[in-house]
């Protein structure tokens, strides 16, 4: 049995390991040269300056562009979860290998897109920022937005039609981003969401794990004692009912990392044109990371109908 101070010394290091702070940045450990993509290496400042560093991949003659984030924890390449210590943090669910996003690129590419993808505040080779706290996609918006700025004013990015490709945190991101700053998705086409979530119920799973879920509400407030945020301020349901754009949701309905219920209500309230696939089979999170490299079909069908 757990004395009340370990638990309170549990909670206050899975407040900022697992909560909000302390991400361990990840290696970029390929490129888009490993799949033949000629690229370039650019940058771009997110709306309040902090430099994201980034890949745009054209290709030649279309006027589309996808514009790609990532989740937590993650890059633009995507995640070493194969290698230590990424490993072991995704060992107790099942994620411990792999995710390469470089395939999403290829594919992307090859279907008639121009690609431009970014390390996110943190995360990566960008810049630090807020004094490394993560929040679960509220400061984040900052770097969805400066994406857009850069695509709309750049010279020969400004006229092609956008898309969203957004992931996890990234997809949260974009969905708060829709609901404070709409006037810059006017004339986005479309978004692929996947796998967005609310950091409150990733936490509930994880003290489910450990036979604390009686304590979610002094976990809610060691939390907020390190970001300012509660977790109930980190969750994108309420601001979903923003998103006018026609978004695709696609989820792993068994991941162990949070619960069905909570990517429904964040689809329930989207008003746009929408479409949410489940993923069965699996209980691990980062196989749908991987759905898109997988069975592309659907996603690629979206982008083709709002993207024509």
């Amino acid at each position: 049995m757990r004395s009340d101070e370990e638990i309170t010394q549990l909670l206050k290091g899975i407040a900022r390991h697992e909560g909000v702070l302390d991400s361990v940045r990840s290696p970029l450990l390929r490129s888009p040269a490993d799949l033949g993509l000629a690229f370039e290496d650019v940058w771009f400042p997110s709306l309040d300056g902090v430099p994201l560093e980034a890949w745009y991949i054209p290709c030649a003659g279309s006027g589309k562009l996808v514009i790609v984030n990532h989740p937590r924890w993650f890059n633009r390449y995507g995640l070493p979860a194969h290698l230590e210590p990424w490993r072991s943090n995704g060992a107790p669910t099942g994620n411990d290998f792999e995710v390469d996003f470089i395939p999403d690129y290829r594919i992307l590419h090859d279907a008639g897109y121009n690609v431009l993808t970014y390390d996110e505040r943190n995360f990566g080779h960008s810049g630090a920022a807020n004094g490394g706290v993560n929040s679960g996609g509220r400061y984040e918006v900052r770097d969805v937005i400066g994406s857009l700025t850069y695509a709309r004013t750049r010279p020969d990015l400004k006229d092609m039609t956008i898309g969203l490709f957004s992931r996890c945190q990234g997809a949260t991101a974009s969905i708060f981003a829709m609901a404070e700053h709409p006037e810059h998705f006017e004339g986005v086409r479309c978004m692929v969401a996947s796998q967005p979530l609310s950091v409150g119920v990733l936490l509930q799973r994880v003290l489910e794990r450990l036979g604390l879920s009686d304590r979610f509400e002094e976990l809610d407030r060691e939390v907020k004692a390190v970001a300012s945020f509660g977790l109930a301020d980190m969750s994108p349901v309420e601001a979903a009912k923003n998103v006018m754009v026609p978004t695709f949701l696609y989820q792993v309905h068994d991941d162990l990392l949070t619960r069905p219920s909570d990517v429904q209500a964040i689809f329930d309230n989207i008003p746009a044109d929408k479409k949410l696939t489940w993923i069965h089979g699996t209980t691990r999170r980062w196989d749908g990371y991987l759905h898109f490299q997988r069975e592309p079909q659907q996603m690629l069908e979206w982008f083709a109908t709002h993207m024509s």
